[in-house]
């Protein structure tokens, strides 16, 4: 709709990709208030500068400090995986030394024995699986888990009596918890 009155002033309509003109600031007449001037603005921008180097380098350090740490997630979860399918194995050796034999060619086999134990028990640790210490300890549910509870006079109450099957742990994380008798 067209208007008529020519009172009304009507603005051309915008054209796009035509960016609107910003009047340009008035420079000051003195050339000392324009070094000054120029000066404040390098200021700013070298302190923008620096705070975003400063940003971009700490990101840097949390981004290499945060890999480091799945990589070793990473690696432990692995390794857990791994040894924790051996120590079905390292029990069935405690049960077969549990009633070695002491006398005749028997005893060296089962010195032989012993000896394939104590190799599989160094392989374990020098990856970092540590048995969990149980007998005579008071209980834990966090690394212990009671199978039996049963009266006893050489232990005190809540303490554990005998391990059943021997617990492990990887560092802080418990692969498998020690099958215990806790005293009542």
């Amino acid at each position: 709709m067209e208007n008529n009155d020519p009172s009304v002033i009507e603005e051309p309509p915008a054209v796009p990709g035509e960016a609107e003109v910003q009047p340009e600031p008035i420079q000051p007449s003195d050339p000392a208030t324009q070094l000054q001037a120029e000066l404040e603005a390098a200021n700013a921008k070298a302190a923008e500068y620096l705070d975003g180097w400063q940003r971009a380098r700490a990101d840097f350090a949390n981004y290499k400090k945060r890999i480091e740490r799945e990589q070793i997630d990473s690696y432990q979860n692995v390794a857990a995986s791994v040894l924790t399918r051996i120590l079905p194995a390292l029990d069935d050796f405690d049960l077969a030394l549990k009633n070695a034999p002491t006398d005749g060619d028997a005893a060296q086999w089962a010195a032989g024995i012993a000896l394939v134990q104590r190799k599989m028990g160094a392989l374990l640790e020098n990856e970092g699986i540590k048995r969990i210490e149980a007998e005579g300890q008071p209980f834990d549910p966090t690394v212990h888990e009671a199978v039996v509870h049963e009266e006893s006079t050489d232990h005190a109450e809540g303490h554990v009596v005998e391990v059943l099957r021997q617990g492990y742990k990887l560092g802080d994380r418990v692969l498998r918890p020690a099958l215990v008798k806790v005293a009542k």
